[in-house]
């Protein structure tokens, strides 16, 4: 057993290590052909983007929903091959990627003023959180992966660029607080399903999704800067497009299904300007809130 996950691991290796260096055009095409078979494959991905899309865009017909949940699977098959690439390239590559050139008020932090980047599954947020931790200290929530490999290589591509990772438990949310406290760039998906009491359920496309109440825990009695944003993927590998939205202080409300509505708020004016490109292929929004049935059964 040992040698055949031995095996396995370095035989993932190998294959990230073969897409890190295949040029970028080339590196999403591929992804997106992955994700062509995915969606017209009876995958459980293409089953649960399908229903999704019924479930937050009623109002639109088949022919959108396909188009766009085809487009969807492609985007997520390009964001597994050029993770390995973004891993190995440098700062120098990564600021030439962007356009514009960086995020809102990065360059202008005040002292002592923390900065949020709230980044949900939508375009290329693993370049986002990579090309972010060039321009200061920045502290992101982590869970390793299962693979030593890959593991190993993602920790030590973050920590390049400057990031600090913090494991998703008690100790990490120290971390981040701490971050806060020295006025650094914090990142957040502020779409991520939340363990245990952690959430709360709050509006999303509509529909109620529990969401995460890490951000106005952190930010409470704070006037830090909060901003929305994604790395839309350009065609043709040409790099990734900024598209922000600086939050006010109602994603910090003491009420956190307050603050939790207008995190979902900020994250689906997002969404609706790229829909193609955000990760429909999960439960958002499962659990479902008590009495209610599962929406995917």
């Amino acid at each position: 057993m040992a040698e055949r996950r031995y095996l396995r691991d370095r035989l993932i290796a190998g294959g990230l290590r073969l897409l890190a260096r295949l040029p970028l055009r080339v590196n999403h095409a591929l992804g997106g052909l992955i994700g062509a078979l995915a969606w017209y494959g009876p995958t459980r991905s293409a089953r649960i983007t399908r229903r999704n899309l019924e479930l937050c865009f009623p109002d639109k017909d088949a022919a959108w929903r396909r188009r766009v949940g085809r487009g969807s699977l492609m985007a997520m098959g390009r964001a597994l091959t050029e993770s390995p690439w973004l891993w190995q390239a440098s700062a120098q590559t990564l600021e030439r990627l962007a356009e514009p050139a960086r995020y809102a008020r990065l360059r202008e932090r005040e002292g002592g003023r923390a900065l949020f980047l709230c980044a949900p599954h939508l375009g290329s947020w693993e370049f986002a959180g990579l090309q972010a931790a060039c321009h200061g200290p920045m502290a992101t929530l982590y869970s390793p992966f299962k693979t030593p490999e890959i593991d190993r290589w993602v920790r030590e591509a973050r920590a390049s660029t400057g990031a600090t990772l913090a494991p998703a438990d008690r100790s990490g949310l120290r971390v981040l607080q701490q971050a806060r406290d020295r006025g650094e760039i914090i990142g957040i998906l502020p779409d991520q399903s939340p363990k245990g009491a952690s959430g709360t359920h709050a509006p999303f496309f509509g529909r109620s999704a529990l969401t995460m109440t890490l951000l106005p825990r952190l930010l409470r009695g704070r006037e830090d800067h909060v901003v929305f944003l994604f790395a839309e993927r350009l065609p043709r590998g040409r790099g990734f497009r900024y598209h922000e939205i600086e939050a006010g202080p109602e994603v910090a409300d003491r009420d956190f299904g307050r603050a939790a509505a207008a995190i979902n708020a900020h994250v689906e004016a997002l969404v609706r300007r790229c829909p193609e490109q955000y990760n429909w292929a999960y439960k958002r929004f499962y659990p479902a809130p008590e009495g209610q049935p599962d929406p995917y059964r």
